[in-house]
């Protein structure tokens, strides 16, 4: 009888310890789930002293966290994270058998079950975080209709087929196989516009939701619309279309945000096209970036003038590649050129410019045996040519690039795209302007000779660029093809370039840092105004000894 009680009280204790065993495992298995379900936290460590039902209120809890923006958390936000953790620990306690229990969970961040679709919206909103852009939905008397009539954008040339393939122009016969894969077009040097606005559709962080833009972009065609009143036309025209356009921005509840200073916009002609001086009908362009509204935004364009919400970005080349093989291997083609021209230069005389170089430039140039002359004046159509061109300078060792109607020229990116080093006589022609794409230093890519010495026959070209070592050469040379990717806008059409960022890149790239610099100067009390309508009077000063010291303090000041 008592080894009967004995062997009964040993098999209850035996089934209980069996019990509390399974229980003790199943517990642990509980944990373990819970854990990795939580958001993968390696530093949040989970504690249950709970049953069942307990996770059940705990997951009932985290299927609806609080809200999070787009934004960077901040001291506050942190802390009500942390209060919500808390209220959820709080709100577990439970009471089984008059025995409390608590479900206690330690810097683990709520439970949030993601589908595969949510975690690549959030994975490509990380990777968007402060590039966000914003583009507007302008009427299309702004933009669209303005390539319906093609035919009456400029005065002497019918622009029609160069707005097509996107604005890239006809494609380019390639038939001697000059030219490296199908990237090449006759592309018209006043259609950034249209080229940058179909990139733009083409960039990776584009929003429709204006409030999580870092900038927005007003795809407006200024230079389209005012090419066609420059000749023959009174200012109440040109100014019609710039003045509907400010009116119409105005109102837009996104530029109440920053009132515009986070706004950008492009110019396929010179800033100067923008900023006539006077209201005589006679006097030059529109009004455009002198009204009110305009002074408070940006505006890339091919040439910069004086003022700083201005930036000057790359005139377009004929070369828009699809792919970044066709970059690569028209860059070793370029290393592999043999170059029997010292020097060259594509351009025409100005006689109507009284201070204008090119007529001994032209000089010297037809002086020299080692001089290639491509000669544009008018009947000759040697520098319509891109084939001509593009052979011209791919066989010259230095291109010079002097100032024509304005500082700038089409010609120093058509050189560069050709491994050609080019050679400048004006500070405003390339080193006060390119400051987003071309190097800090400017003898690494460039050889600077001065307009006066030019002028006062205290130089020859010849003799100079023949005095620059071997060495230097090849180490120029290869800066610039190394140029080659930043100066030139990838075809829209294709996707985006995988590892070469372009000319178009680089420039959104200096917008959100300008809008971005500009927001923190705001938060920070300072008046934002200072860095928009200034004039720089200085901007084009001829540069004397310790000019690269200067320009890399502009470039910061810029």
């Amino acid at each position: 009888m008592e080894k009967s009680s004995i062997a009964v009280k040993c098999h209850s204790q035996l089934w209980f310890v069996l019990i509390a065993s399974f229980l003790f495992v199943f517990i642990l298995l509980l944990s373990d789930y819970s854990a990795l379900s939580a958001g993968r936290n390696t530093q949040g460590v989970t504690y249950f002293i709970s049953n069942f039902a307990n996770v059940i209120v705990n997951q009932d809890h985290s299927s609806s966290p609080p809200h999070h923006d787009h934004t960077t958390p901040t001291s506050s936000s942190s802390n009500e994270s942390k209060s919500w953790l808390t209220l959820n620990v709080t709100n577990s306690t439970t009471t089984a058998n008059n025995n409390t229990v608590k479900s206690v969970v330690i810097n683990n961040p709520p439970v949030q079950p993601m589908s595969s679709e949510i975690g690549k919206k959030n994975s490509d909103s990380d990777s968007c975080s402060g590039r966000y852009i914003y583009v507007y939905n302008l009427p299309k008397r702004f933009n669209q209709d303005l390539l319906k009539n093609c035919h009456s954008l400029q005065r002497w040339t019918d622009m029609c087929p160069y707005i097509s393939n996107m604005g890239l122009g006809p494609r380019i016969k390639n038939s001697k196989k000059q030219l490296v894969g199908n990237g090449w077009f006759a592309t018209n040097q006043f259609l950034l516009e249209v080229i940058f606005h179909n990139r733009m559709k083409q960039y990776k962080c584009l929003t429709n939701d204006s409030s999580l833009a870092s900038a927005v972009f007003v795809p407006f065609y200024p230079g389209l619309d005012v090419g066609r009143y420059l000749w023959d036309y009174n200012i109440s025209v040109r100014d019609a279309s710039p003045l509907e356009f400010v009116k119409w921005l105005s109102h837009r509840p996104e530029w109440k945000k920053m009132w515009g200073r986070d706004h950008f916009l492009v110019g396929g002609r010179i800033a100067w096209d923008f900023r006539r001086q006077t209201d005589k009908d006679s006097a030059w362009g529109s009004k455009l970036m002198f009204l009110p509204e305009a002074k408070n935004m940006t505006l890339l364009s091919i040439e910069s003038s004086c003022w700083n919400n201005e930036q000057a970005i790359p005139y377009p080349t004929y070369f828009h590649p699809s792919k970044d093989s066709e970059v690569f291997e028209w860059q070793r083609r370029m290393r592999k050129r043999k170059r029997r021209h010292l020097f060259s230069f594509a351009g025409a005389p100005r006689p109507d410019l009284k201070d204008s170089i090119r007529d001994m430039i032209i000089n010297q140039c037809q002086s020299s045996t080692s001089c290639k002359l491509v000669g544009c004046h008018r009947g000759a159509n040697k520098c319509d040519d891109p084939l001509n061109v593009m052979k011209v300078f791919e066989a010259s060792v230095f291109c010079l690039q002097p100032s024509g109607d304005s500082y700038t020229r089409r010609s120093t990116f058509d050189s560069i795209l050709a491994g050609c080093i080019p050679v400048f006589f004006h500070p405003g022609s390339a080193y006060v302007q390119y400051l987003w794409h071309f190097p800090n230093t400017p003898s690494k890519y460039s050889v600077f000779i001065s307009e006066k010495d030019i002028r006062d026959q205290k130089v020859m070209i010849n003799e100079t660029l023949h005095r620059i070592p071997k060495r230097q050469v090849s180490e120029m040379r290869e800066e610039v093809i190394r140029l080659i990717p930043r100066v030139i806008y990838a075809d829209p059409r294709a996707p985006r370039l995988e590892t070469v960022e372009d000319a178009f890149d680089i420039a959104v790239k200096g917008v959100l840092d300008r809008v971005e610099r500009i927001r923190r100067e705001m938060k920070e009390g300072k008046d934002p105004g200072i860095a928009f309508p200034e004039l720089n009077t200085t901007k084009f000063d001829m540069p004397g000894p310790g000019r690269e010291r200067k320009l890399r303090s502009f470039r910061q000041h810029k």
